[in-house]
C-alpha cells in the first residue's frame, strides 16, 4: 500500500513512504440539522434587527419613560457619595444639576452605540451561519454540546473510581539471567535505554519525541499539535522493569504536573490508545501508583466520542477538546482501518475492569459482533471498512501495516481473559487458517514469507511490520485446533529466520522497511523508499517470543547482533536515530528517536537477556506497543454486558 509521506506508526501500524516525514497513524456521529434550527436562526436575527432599530428612532416624548428606565440602570453605577431617588416619575440627583444631565445623555448615547454594534455583529453572525454548509453547522452544534457537557462535568467534579481487586502480579522486576555473559549483554541494553532517556530528558523533555541530531523536541501528526510527552508515557514501564527508578520518578512527576488531555488537538485514536492508555495502565499495574490509572481513564473518556458513527466503527482521529472525529484522507473512500479499530480491545477491557463503566467493553464487543456478521472474501479481512455504510473498502489484506494488530488482539483477548473468551480464539484461528491458505508462501530459496493480497493477486512482498507474526504464531501455538501446536511453533521459527535474513543481507545488519521475494531477489528491499530502518521492534519481538518458547540460543545471538548494529549505526551523541539506507556503508540519519524505540525495541531486547521469571507469559499479555497488562483471572468477576466471557 503506498500512502502519502506520513511517518510510520509504532508497534503494529501503517508503513510509510520515507523516513523523517511526519508520523502518521499507524467521529463522531453528527446530529441531523432540522429545518426548525434554521427557522429559529433567521427568527433570532429578525428579532435582533427589530430590537436594535427601536434605539435608532429619534428622541421624542414617547421614549421619555424608557429614558427614565435607562437612568434607573445607570444611577447606581455613578460614583459613590451621590444620592439618587425617584420622585413622582422624576429623577432627582442632589447637588449635580446640568452637569449630570449632560453625563446621562453621554452614557445613554454610549449604551445606544453598544447596542447598535451588538445588533450589527448579531446580523453578521447570522449571515455567516447561513452561508455555512450543513456539515460545518453540525460540527459547531456538536462542539457546543460537548462543551456544555464538559462544563457540567467540571461542576460535578470527577467521580472517584470504584475499588477493584488488583490482579495477582508476578515477576515485575529483577529477572537476573544468572549467566554472567548474558547479564553483561542485558546491562548494555540498560545503558542504551539510559542514553536514549537521558538525551530526551535533556533536549526534548515534554515534547512527544526527540530529534537526537538537532537536539530538540519533535512531534508528528498522530499527536496533533500538542506536546503530550509521548516518550515519557511510552517509556515508563521499560524504565520500571529495568530498575531505573529515579528516571521513572521523573516521568511520574511530569505526568502528575503536566499531562493534560483538554488540549485542542486532533490525535490518532489508535496511537493514543496503544501508547498512552496502554503505557499508563502498564505503569499503574507495575508500580501501583494511582495517578496513572486516573490519567488513563481521563484520556479514555476523550476517545469515546470517536465511536459516534452510524456503525459504531470509530473514526481514525478525534479532537480531544471538541470530540469531532474524521478519517485519514488517504484511506480508501473515507474508510476506517482494520488495524486501528481492531486494536482497542485489550486496553478497553481493562478500562471497564478498573472503572466499572461498561461503555469501554461494549464499544469493542460491538466492533467484534459487527465484523462477525460481514462476508469476508476468501475468509480474509480487508484492511478498510467504511464507518458510515458498514461496507468494506478496497479488497486489500495484509498481516503487516493496516491489518497486523487486529489479528494479534484476537489472540491476546483470549489470553488476557485467562482463555475464557473462546469467541476471540475461534475468530483468530479462522483468520489464521485463511491467511495460511492465501498469503503464506515459500520462496524458491526456501524462505517462508507472508505476502499481501490485493484485488485477487498475491504481492510477494513482506514488511518489517509483518515480522511480528512469527512471535504471534508461537504465542498462539498452544491452544490451536487439531493439535497444530507444533506446526505453528515451526511456522513462527520460519518467519523468524526469514526476518533475520532480511537483516543479515544488508550492509548495516539492520532490516529494511519492506523486502521482496521475486525476480531472483529474496528478503531484500528493491525501492529506495523501502531501504530505511526507523528503530522498529518487530523482528526483535519475534526473537524474544521464540526464545521464551524454545530456548534456542540462536535467538539470543540474533538479538545481540541487532543490538550491536543499532548501537553502532543508530547511536548519536543526542540519542538514537533511524537511518535512511541500510544497504549503504555511509547512511544518513532521519533524525528521529521514535517513542516506540524506548517502549518496544529496548524492552524486548532487555527481556530477551533476562530470565523467564521477568513478566512471565502466563501472567502478562503485551499490548501492541509492548506494554504489559495482567491476565484477568475473571473467576467470579463478570464484565458488564459480557456473555462471551463465561
Amino acid at each position: 500500500m503506498t500512502t502519502p509521506a506520513l511517518l510510520p506508526l509504532s508497534g503494529r501500524r501503517i508503513p510509510t513512504l520515507s523516513p523523517g516525514a511526519s508520523s502518521f497513524p499507524h467521529h463522531r456521529a453528527t446530529l441531523r440539522l432540522s429545518e426548525k434550527f434554521i427557522l429559529l436562526l433567521i427568527l433570532s436575527a429578525f428579532i435582533t434587527l427589530c430590537f436594535g432599530a427601536f434605539f435608532f428612532l429619534p428622541d421624542n416624548s414617547k421614549h421619555k419613560r424608557f429614558d427614565l428606565g435607562l437612568e434607573d440602570v445607570l444611577i447606581p453605577h455613578i460614583e459613590s457619595g451621590k444620592e439618587g431617588r425617584h420622585n413622582g416619575g422624576q429623577v432627582i440627583i442632589h447637588g449635580q444639576g446640568g452637569h449630570d444631565e449632560h453625563r446621562h445623555r453621554e452614557e445613554e448615547e454610549s449604551l445606544r452605540d453598544k447596542i447598535r454594534a451588538d445588533h450589527e455583529r448579531a446580523l453578521q453572525e447570522a449571515k455567516e451561519k447561513l452561508r455555512k454548509s450543513k456539515e460545518e453547522l453540525r460540527a459547531e452544534i456538536q462542539t457546543e454540546k460537548v462543551k456544555v457537557a464538559e462544563d457540567l462535568k467540571k461542576k460535578e467534579g470527577p467521580k472517584p473510581l470504584p475499588p477493584v481487586p488488583m490482579p495477582k502480579l508476578v515477576g515485575v522486576n529483577d529477572g537476573d539471567p544468572g549467566d554472567p555473559d548474558v547479564k553483561e549483554k542485558r546491562d548494555k541494553i540498560r545503558e542504551m535505554m539510559k542514553h536514549a532517556w537521558d538525551s530526551y530528558r535533556q533536549y526534548g523533555w515534554g515534547h512527544n519525541e526527540l530529534k537526537p541530531i538537532a537536539k530538540k523536541g519533535h512531534s508528528t501528526n498522530i499527536f496533533g499539535n500538542s506536546q503530550m510527552g509521548a516518550t515519557i508515557v511510552d517509556a515508563l514501564d521499560t524504565l520500571y522493569i529495568m530498575g531505573l527508578h529515579d528516571e521513572f520518578k521523573d516521568g511520574q512527576e511530569w505526568i502528575e504536573q503536566n499531562l493534560d488531555f483538554s488540549v485542542n488537538a486532533e490525535v490518532s485514536v489508535f496511537e493514543v490508545n496503544i501508547r498512552f492508555i496502554g503505557g499508563l495502565l502498564a505503569a499503574y499495574y507495575l508500580s501501583g501508583q494511582e495517578v496513572f490509572k486516573v490519567k488513563a481513564v481521563q484520556l479514555a473518556e476523550k476517545l469515546l466520542p470517536a465511536f459516534n458513527t452510524p456503525t459504531g466503527i470509530p473514526w481514525a482521529m478525534v479532537n480531544l477538546k471538541s470530540g469531532v472525529g474524521r478519517n485519514w484522507g488517504w484511506a480508501s473512500a473515507g474508510s476506517s482501518i482494520l488495524a486501528e479499530f481492531g486494536t482497542l480491545h485489550m486496553e478497553f477491557v481493562h478500562l471497564t475492569y478498573l472503572t466499572g463503566n461498561p461503555a469501554y467493553y461494549q464499544k469493542v464487543m460491538h466492533i467484534r459482533k459487527l465484523l462477525a456478521k460481514m462476508d469476508r472474501p476468501n475468509g480474509l479481512y480487508p484492511n478498510y471498512l467504511n464507518p458510515r455504510t458498514g461496507r468494506w473498502g478496497q479488497h486489500h489484506t495484509s498481516v503487516g501495516g493496516l491489518g497486523d494488530s487486529f489479528y494479534e488482539y484476537l489472540l491476546k483477548a483470549w489470553l488476557m481473559s485467562d482463555k475464557t473468551d473462546t469467541e476471540a480464539r475461534k475468530t483468530y484461528d479462522d483468520a489464521i487458517e485463511a491467511i495460511e491458505r492465501h498469503l503464506i508462501r515459500k520462496s524458491s530459496g526456501g524462505l517462508t514469507f507472508i505476502g499481501e493480497w490485493k484485488n485477487g493477486h498475491l504481492e510477494r512482498k513482506m514488511g518489517h511490520l509483518t515480522c511480528f507474526a512469527g512471535g504471534m504464531f508461537a504465542l498462539g501455538a498452544d491452544g490451536s485446533p487439531d493439535d497444530k501446536a507444533g506446526h505453528y511453533l515451526q511456522l513462527g521459527a520460519e518467519i523468524a529466520h526469514t526476518c533475520h535474513e532480511s537483516y543479515d543481507r544488508t550492509v548495516l545488519k539492520l532490516g529494511p522497511e519492506a523486502f521482496k521475494f521475486d525476480s531472483g531477489l529474496e528478503a531484500v528491499a528493491v525501492r529506495q523508499n523501502e531501504k530505511y530502518y526507523i528503530l522498529r521492534p518487530e523482528v526483535i519481538e519475534t526473537y524474544w517470543y521464540m526464545w521464551r518458547f524454545t530456548h534456542d540460543p540462536k535467538y539470543r545471538q540474533w538479538g545481540w547482533e541487532a543490538a550491536q548494529a543499532i548501537d553502532k549505526h543508530c547511536r548519536v551523541s543526542g540519542g538514537f536515530s533511524g537511518v535512511k539506507d541500510v544497504y549503504s556503508s555511509n547512511p544518513t540519519y532521519d533524525d528521529v528517536q521514535q517513542s516506540f524505540f524506548l517502549a518496544e525495541t529496548l524492552k524486548y531486547l532487555y527481556l530477551l537477556f533476562s530470565s523467564d521469571e521477568l513478566l512471565p507469559l502466563e501472567s502478562w499479555v503485551f499490548n501492541t506497543e509492548a506494554h504489559p497488562l495482567p491476565v484477568l483471572h475473571l473467576g467470579n468477576i463478570t464484565l458488564p454486558g459480557s456473555e462471551t466471557q463465561r
